[in-house]
């Protein structure tokens, strides 16, 4: 995109507004969602699920910014308050709960009911396109070219996709395209060779697009869309279609034009507990395939007043550490992402591990008086080993805990401590574990 053209495609931004959904349960990332909304789980050790997409918005030029949620908003409206949008010449980033109003008394039905009940922030007279986006996926985007490829195409609407390979299209909804990249069909997890062959991209067109294919025939939905906004008024006025992904897309493929837009780079739907996982401890491999450190591409959050962290003879290999942290003598890190203001005890061991951190600081009154209680501080006490764990926010853990999932336990109901997914512990939010206690399953 050469200079004067991404000052074309800049300005053009200004008629865009992004609605990021993220009204659902979150019952796959459970317990994790059990306090919170999904988009306001904590990764990467200081942001949030929200920052993501929010990110790619400001990074790309889109500075009007609704977030659509109904569950646990509180700690979400808490993080978008506290966002500074000084340097975005008025953008804003708000939360659209679900509410009663005159014309409608129900919950969001879905994702696709979500936006409908929220016409009138779409029916601004500047807004010219509507940037349909995920709350919990984790990838780099710059939705100018996405805007790019709408235009030149003279599309109605427009959907993200990623080439993948033929055992990861079974998992996928994947599209059928003309050759001009409009999409023609679509497929839920295709399973038999007539569906995969039904459904296959011709690799050179692929190619064509400076995309190299290597293999890649098949074009998944990342269930990312830019609408031009009469296009999505009509479609929701005209129907009662409940979610974009099942009804509303394979809608307008149907009866609009709908191009594809192919994007090749890190793309992860981090909806359950074992994707969340595993992408967070990816980013602290030495080459990560998404990494926070980039140049040209803040990742924005909250902006807090945190000191830094302070380590005092601990041993820390291949590990994220947040702001704000003080981790004691003898303690050893090894592969995990350590979250904000941790207080990590003496001889403390923690191995492949994600520890979320806390809200606040707790004064020496307010421990001492809980020591009197039998709970221990906020943090980690000495001693204590966690290994292949999740351990959310502003837990009491005492000194001497195991928390190691000995007997390869993959899953269990949950517990007064939380439960284990796909063999990862996960200890819920504000849990107190007192001295010596070990993990029994």
């Amino acid at each position: 995109m050469g200079c004067g053209e991404k000052t074309f495609y800049t300005n053009f931004m200004k008629n865009v507004i992004a609605l990021i959904l993220g009204g659902g349960r979150g019952t796959r990332l459970y317990p994790l969602t059990k306090f919170r909304a999904k988009p306001a789980v904590p990764i990467g050790g200081q942001y949030r699920l929200i920052d993501i997409p929010l990110s790619n918005c400001i990074n790309s030029g889109i500075d009007q910014i609704y977030v659509l949620t109904q569950f646990n908003s509180a700690s979400l409206h808490n993080h978008l308050h506290s966002f500074h949008f000084d340097n975005l010449h008025g953008g804003f980033a708000e939360i659209l709960a679900a509410q009663q109003t005159s014309d409608n008394i129900d919950w969001y039905q879905g994702t696709a009911d979500a936006v409908r009940q929220n016409f009138t922030y779409i029916q601004q007279r500047h807004i010219e396109y509507v940037l349909i986006l995920s709350g919990d996926q984790l990838y780099r985007m710059n939705f100018q070219k996405m805007l790019a490829t709408h235009l030149k195409a003279n599309a109605d609407v427009s959907i993200s996709a990623l080439p993948v390979n033929k055992e990861q299209a079974a998992g996928l909804g994947i599209m059928r395209l003309d050759d001009n990249g409009r999409v023609i069909g679509f497929l839920e997890k295709p399973k038999t060779d007539d569906e995969f062959e039904h459904v296959r991209a011709v690799p050179a067109w692929i190619d064509s697009l400076g995309v190299r294919s290597e293999g890649r025939e098949y074009l998944a939905s990342m269930g990312i869309y830019l609408f031009n906004k009469q296009v999505l008024l009509d479609v929701l006025e005209k129907t009662d279609y409940k979610d974009f992904g099942k009804e509303v897309f394979p809608a307008t493929i149907r009866s609009q034009r709908v191009q594809v837009h192919l994007f090749d780079g890190y793309w992860e739907d981090i909806g359950t507990i074992k994707a969340f996982f595993d992408a967070n401890l990816a980013m602290t491999q030495p080459n990560p395939p998404f990494s926070l450190f980039h140049p040209d591409w803040t990742t924005f959050t909250e902006q807090r007043l945190l000191p830094p962290t302070r380590l005092n003879g601990a041993v820390i290999t291949q590990s994220l550490i947040a702001d704000g942290c003080l981790i004691n003598d003898g303690a050893v890190i090894e592969n995990s992402i350590i979250g904000l203001r941790c207080q990590i005890g003496k001889g403390v061991k923690i191995r492949n591990s994600i520890i979320m951190g806390a809200d606040y600081y707790e004064t020496e009154e307010e421990k001492e008086e809980q020591l009197r209680h039998g709970v221990p501080p906020i943090g980690i006490g000495d001693a204590s080993v966690i290994e292949h764990a999740i351990i959310d926010k502003d837990c009491h853990i005492g000194k001497r805990v195991e928390i190691i999932n000995r007997q390869g336990v993959m899953d269990n109901e949950e517990k007064p401590y939380g439960m284990i997914h796909d063999g990862i512990i996960c200890i819920q939010k504000k849990v107190v574990i007192p001295d010596g206690w070990k993990l029994s399953n």
